[in-house]
């Protein structure tokens, strides 16, 4: 049983849980509050819901360490994506207490960082950070917080949907630096992610089997597969081995540049982009709107190959047309895309989904619809195969009539 007392003009409640006495002010000077918190805490320790007083006392920050620490037991590979996080949220809720946090700070701290021309998915990113921490904290035994605050994510508009057809494949494969034409071919066919075609090594790829074996751990997360060789792929692979063993035999990467591994080479893929006749493009954040900028001006002083790179003052002065905002994405073909192709013709030739899914290395059917891009062409194939198997239906149906001597049907009334 626990009891309340007055101490100066403040009233103190005091009672034991698990034979450990606490005494806690209420810090109200009417006997009624020390009452209604006497009666809260005896039914949070008859419930084992009691968290503590600590629980009261702990900083934002607190949280935070606790939340890279999870990162580095759990080796998850996007930590520098959580410090990037935990350094921005940090910036804002610093002084805090972790109690203190609720939605009206949230909102605060989403107005700043859009301010500051975040984007939505940047923020949300954030947000989903911050979600973490407060998970993790009431989970601890005993708990660091009292509560867990609630807030909505932003709506994200960065569904990426470029592709390369059959043309703009060839198109850039041919004014790709040699080095970097096996790795994009290879991207091409198979779908894998860079980091998965950088890092692959000679021993991971079997040409008398025709398969590449991605083991656990290679792979963004962390399960094994497996992908097989065949065609126009399978011609590079044994290329790439021959000039690899004649020119670079202690290399153990299959792809590389000059017996080192590839590492960044934007530069090299921008300038390919300009050969083929791709403008710098950007999207607007806010309405979707995409705004080009014309480099013929640049190029009669710097030649046809400038960088794709847009500096500060260039990027300041894009508004868009439509909304009148100045919050813009980079919307150029970037590597990535390859990905996205191959698991749109993976679909488009036949394969199950399921198959596409193994091949593609994704684990949820959403993201892996999200890769699946349905483009104009597509839909108006549909339209054709519809109308021909329509005609194709009439016809027989003709046919039946002519050979029953039905006479004619009127299909309108």
């Amino acid at each position: 049983m626990g009891s309340i007392y007055l101490r100066g003009n403040k009233y103190w409640v005091k009672y034991t849980h698990h034979g450990k006495t606490y005494r806690e002010s209420s810090q109200s000077d009417k006997i009624t509050d020390a009452r209604r918190l006497l009666k809260q805490r005896e039914g949070e320790s008859v419930e084992e819901r009691f968290p503590g007083l600590k629980a009261q006392k702990t900083m934002f920050r607190e949280l935070t360490e606790d939340y890279l620490t999870d990162y580095k037991k759990n080796k998850y590979k996007s930590f520098f994506r959580a410090e990037i996080s935990v350094r921005h949220l940090l910036g804002f809720f610093a002084t805090y207490n972790a109690n203190d946090i609720d939605t009206r700070a949230i909102n605060e701290y989403v107005a700043k960082r859009l301010d500051e021309n975040a984007a939505n998915g940047t923020v949300n990113r954030e947000l989903t950070a911050l979600r973490r921490m407060y998970s993790i904290a009431t989970k601890s035994t005993p708990p660091k917080v009292l509560r867990a605050p609630r807030f909505e994510m932003l709506e994200e508009n960065n569904v990426r949907a470029g592709y390369f057809e059959p043309q703009d494949y060839i198109r850039m494969r041919e004014n790709l630096p040699a080095y970097l034409r096996p790795l994009f071919a290879a991207a091409y066919f198979t779908g894998l992610r860079k980091s998965e075609l950088t890092s692959l090594t000679w021993d991971q790829v079997n040409l008398f089997q025709r398969k590449i074996t991605l083991d656990p751990g290679t792979t963004k997360n962390n399960e094994p597969r497996i992908i097989w060789l065949a065609g126009e792929l399978l011609e590079i692979m044994k290329e790439q081995y021959a000039w690899t063993m004649k020119g670079f035999p202690k290399c153990r990467y299959v792809f590389h540049k000059d017996g080192n591994r590839i590492a960044d080479f934007r530069k090299a893929w921008q300038r390919a982009l300009l050969r083929c006749g791709y403008k710098p493009s950007f999207k607007c954040r806010d309405c979707g709107a995409i705004v080009q900028l014309d480099l013929e001006q640049k190029w009669k002083k710097e030649g046809p190959f400038v960088s794709l790179r847009v500096d500060k003052k260039t990027w300041q002065e894009l508004i868009c047309e439509r909304c009148g905002q100045n919050r813009f994405q980079r919307n150029s073909k970037v590597f990535h895309d390859n990905r996205r192709t191959a698991v749109r013709n993976m679909v488009r030739t036949g394969t199950p989904e399921s198959v596409a899914m193994k091949i593609s290395g994704h684990k949820t059917r959403t993201i892996f619809e999200r890769y699946n891009i349905t483009s104009e062409e597509d839909q108006k194939a549909a339209s054709e195969r519809l109308s021909n198997a329509h005609e194709e239906t009439l016809k027989e149906l003709q046919n039946f009539e002519a050979g029953h001597n039905l006479g004619t049907i009127s299909l309108v009334k």
